[in-house]
């Protein structure tokens, strides 16, 4: 399959510099590093080239991923299976099923995605064999290793008996790369020079909270900003469920997204982010970085961030490939910007009003069933035009998943359409739909 028509599946005609040097590097005897910006395209830059590496015939894993996130680990896969190529892959991460990971092991993918836990949980199970594996790429490697993931790393490397190339990537400048990966004799592609000459699309500003409600002062913000897509990112779970409290009592659609949360409530958040029902998302530093999701209108740094790489994956969520930005800083009255902001922000006033965003544009079905039970997107389509009488810009993204799906529709029509489909059958089979809330 040539590189054109894999790219065609993504709506991509060209690559751009960093996944062309990707291309020219991987094919060298050397390791790779790649330093490039949250949003650039890191995925398909290590993807692609990759793939001239398999071979067809070849039984076992011949690439292992390594991310610190089982998001990250979807996205990959996700990202991979729309390719549409002749080879497997599959992933492993806490929260998936062991027993349908074990069933894939016993025919081992042509790539392995996962954490490293889980990974380590199968190797000591001896449900995989890495003998001779030859690719290993560490995405979002230094994240991995401030989740206090080296042990496991560690072990999963030293599996790893046949490695002739690695690939690190980071978005991030990595300060050390540990003796335990292997590395040498390393070329180093580092794109965050060329993020810093393009700051021009991104602007920075500060907020000062008059009086001492600054949750009250959030919700002006967001009131200025409007329906942009905005992420506010805070350190604390318990400021996260918080603010949704107070953004659920006026009515606002929003989403929240930690850590505590079940899998499948995240990846929920995560689907009706994406395709538009919800603008505002309330999270902690889980999604700074390493996430299927759309561009990003606005970051709000609710509370500050604790480092500088901290603060360069939030802000990298907005003013991605050359689209425009803005970064708010919401300071309380004693709060001063961390020595690390060199920027100096221009001042934004709040309003002394307040007005809510309006409702989004854009509400989700729930379909109860998915890629397993041999639906597809085209199967979805033709019931809820036919049907659901819906036209066609009446319909938004569509995300199937294994065992379910999930349909934007505009949010004027999704009542009426859920009473037309309510008895409805896709594939001849009575499946469950309702309003995603």
């Amino acid at each position: 399959m040539t590189h054109s028509k894999i790219l065609s599946r993504f709506n991509i005609t060209t690559l751009n510099d960093m996944q062309n040097e990707m291309l020219s590097a991987i094919h060298k005897p050397n390791d790779v590093v790649l330093i490039s910006p949250t949003g650039s395209g890191k995925t398909i830059g290590f993807l692609l080239p990759i793939l001239q590496l398999l071979d067809i015939d070849k039984v076992g894993v011949q690439v292992l991923i390594i991310v610190p996130t089982r998001e990250l680990a979807i996205q990959i896969e996700q990202v991979f299976k729309q390719m549409g190529t002749a080879h497997k892959i599959n992933c492993c991460y806490g929260g998936h099923a062991v027993r349908i990971e074990e069933n894939n092991l016993q025919h081992p993918p042509a790539i392995l995605v996962g954490t490293p836990g889980r990974l380590a949980h199968h190797l000591r199970r001896k449900n995989l064999i890495l003998d001779d594996t030859s690719i290993l790429i560490l995405d979002e490697f230094d994240k991995s290793l401030e989740f206090g993931f080296k042990d496991e790393m560690e072990y999963i490397v030293q599996q790893c008996r046949s490695i002739k190339k690695r690939i690190l990537t980071s978005a991030t400048a990595l300060k050390e790369i540990p003796d335990f990966v292997g590395v040498n004799d390393f070329v180093e592609l580092n794109y965050t020079v060329g993020q810093l000459e393009s700051k021009s699309t991104l602007s920075i500003k500060s907020v000062r909270v008059k009086g001492d409600d600054k949750l009250e002062a959030l919700m002006l913000l967001l009131g200025h900003i409007k329906s942009q897509a905005t992420l506010v990112f805070c350190n604390h779970r318990e400021v996260v469920n918080r603010i949704s409290d107070q953004l659920t009592r006026n009515k606002v659609d929003h989403g929240f997204y930690h850590g505590a949360l079940e899998q499948i409530d995240r990846e929920r958040t995560l689907i009706k982010f994406r395709n538009g029902s919800t603008n505002i998302l309330i999270t902690t530093d889980l999604a700074a970085r390493g996430l299927d999701i759309p561009e990003i209108d606005a970051v709000i740094h609710y509370q500050l961030p604790a480092t500088e790489d901290v603060m360069i994956h939030r802000n990298g969520r907005t003013a991605r490939m050359h689209s425009d930005g803005t970064v708010y800083f919401l300071l309380d009255v004693d709060d001063y910007l961390p020595p690390f902001v060199e920027v100096v922000p221009e001042e934004e006033e709040l309003p002394q009003t307040l007005n809510l965003p309006k409702p989004c544009e854009w509400k989700t079905l729930y379909i109860g069933a998915g890629r397993k039970d041999k639906i597809n997107k085209m199967d979805i389509v033709g019931m809820l035009i036919q049907k659901g009488r819906l036209q066609k810009d009446e319909l938004g993204k569509i995300e199937v998943l294994d065992h379910s799906a999930y349909v934007a529709i505009k949010r004027s029509k999704i009542q009426t359409t859920l009473q037309l489909i309510k008895d409805e059958k896709i594939k001849n089979r009575k499946v469950k739909m309702e309003i995603s809330n």
